[in-house]
């Protein structure tokens, strides 16, 4: 007998279950509003101009806790750099909607 001619029952599955699996994949709608990301030069931006007046913020933080981030972008606002201003009111709009952050745009 030609063991490669041979059914593995195991194998057989996994290749089933794969097929239902992208088939359910074909159903996915998207939302009624699309997401989109923070942009990272931009936050990038905020945290270089922030550390040049000894604040240091976390990027991660700043994508990841919306308390942080809005905690941050609020001390922007009150230092005497308008460049730090600027780029903390643009990033204000990824981060004011606690339920879908940057849905507006």
């Amino acid at each position: 007998m030609n063991s490669a001619l041979a059914v593995d029952p195991v194998l057989d599955e996994a290749r089933e279950e794969q097929a239902t699996s992208l088939d359910a994949s074909d159903d996915f709608e998207l939302p009624a509003h699309s997401s989109h990301y923070c942009p990272t030069e931009l936050l990038g931006s905020f945290t270089l101009l922030m550390a040049g007046h000894g604040r240091c913020v976390s990027s991660s933080m700043m994508l990841g806790d919306r308390e942080y981030a809005m905690w941050q972008l609020a001390r922007a606002q009150t230092m005497a750099d308008e460049e730090l201003r600027r780029v903390a009111t643009r990033l204000f709009a990824y981060f004011d909607d606690a339920h879908g952050w940057g849905q507006r745009y």
